[in-house]
């Protein structure tokens, strides 16, 4: 990669902008009866997917999400060089067990709800710096499974503060060429970890806000650019908390995001008749939302150019129950509209 590529403190600008070439949206049953159900790519009324465990059912939903890109792209799994996919489950067990089948060498990564991100960033990467000819990036999240991990089982029926998530059972995969598709990465901005001191696991919105805000500061200061440049700038999954938090935050620095901005989390459920309180959150959140809404958009011109921020708290079940804090983190892409290349 030409040393150019490489601007400001944290981001690179990829000149010829690999291209998403293929990509699939799955979704379970209430996501399915959200706003955005009519657009995601398969809608699983089965919660189990037919398994005998929540975590071998968010295994098979980021299988068949990797297989279903595999599909639309004409490609087989041995086409694809390599794998870059994560979730929330410990030692990301959903991705090691979902991806095992379609033999892909594979990075496993953690980035909490930011794994999107983190994940399509390398990705372009790898395929910008001419180490692949195809990378994939996949990532999933599911209720139950991350219910069952860090916080109580579903039968206990807890009482959610408002603002808490409802995490997403969801899974979205993408595939990435130098040419291709009608959408470009031309540049990311790699988050840093942020820590506000906040150690309400069950308000992730205001956890991860600072590192959004860090993330997209540093964004806007290496691109030389303003929010009026993005027709969106879309977070993960603040929710309705985090994006309040966000949008103060930033005001602060100067910088006035309310006209552009959108979360992942905020669109991918009607809060008021669905009882999703804050949002939805979960690896699969900005994921699936960015297959089934962002890059159709991007793809038919009716967005140009838009800013994805992934978020993700960075927390697990130690370090919650040891009294730390949650710390948090936010990887950006800027995703162009462009002419399809054969």
């Amino acid at each position: 990669m030409d040393k150019h590529c490489r601007i400001g403190k944290s981001s690179l600008r990829f000149p010829d902008g690999p291209r998403i070439i293929a990509h699939s949206s799955l979704a379970g049953k209430k996501e399915g009866e959200g706003p955005l159900g009519p657009l995601f790519d398969r809608i699983y009324e089965d919660a189990t997917l037919g398994e005998d465990s929540w975590e071998k059912a968010e295994s098979t939903l980021q299988q068949e999400a990797a297989k279903l890109a595999l599909k639309k792209a004409g490609l087989s799994s041995e086409q694809i060089r390599y794998l870059f996919g994560g979730d929330l489950l410990g030692q990301i067990i959903a991705t090691s067990f979902g991806v095992e089948e379609l033999n892909i060498p594979v990075f496993g990564l953690y980035g909490a709800c930011s794994v999107c991100g983190e994940a399509l960033s390398l990705a372009a990467m790898t395929v910008a710096a001419g180490y692949a000819e195809r990378a994939m990036a996949v990532t999933s999240s599911h209720f139950a499974s991350a219910e069952k991990q860090f916080r109580f089982p579903l039968g206990y029926g807890n009482q959610r503060p408002l603002s808490a998530t409802w995490t997403v059972t969801g899974a979205g995969a993408f595939i990435v060429a130098p040419k291709g598709g009608a959408v470009k990465i031309s540049g990311i901005t790699t988050g840093k970890v942020v820590d506000f001191g906040v150690k309400d696991s069950m308000n992730m919105g205001a956890c991860m806000a600072p590192a959004a805000c860090d993330t997209i500061c540093q964004h806007l200061k290496d691109f030389g650019r303003q929010p009026k440049d993005y027709d969106r700038i879309f977070t993960g999954d603040l929710g309705l908390v985090g994006q309040k938090i966000l949008i103060k935050l930033l005001r602060d620095e100067g910088i006035d995001l309310a006209s552009v901005h959108d979360d992942c989390g905020i669109e991918m459920f009607d809060s008021d008749t669905q009882d999703t309180h804050a949002g939805g959150s979960g690896a699969g959140c900005s994921a699936a939302v960015l297959s089934a809404l962002i890059l159709p958009k991007l793809q038919r011109g009716d967005w140009k150019r838009v800013l994805f921020v992934p978020t993700g708290a960075l927390l697990s079940t130690v370090s919650f129950n040891e009294g730390q804090s949650v710390p948090g983190i936010a990887h950006g892409l800027v995703l162009e509209h462009c002419e399809e290349e054969t």
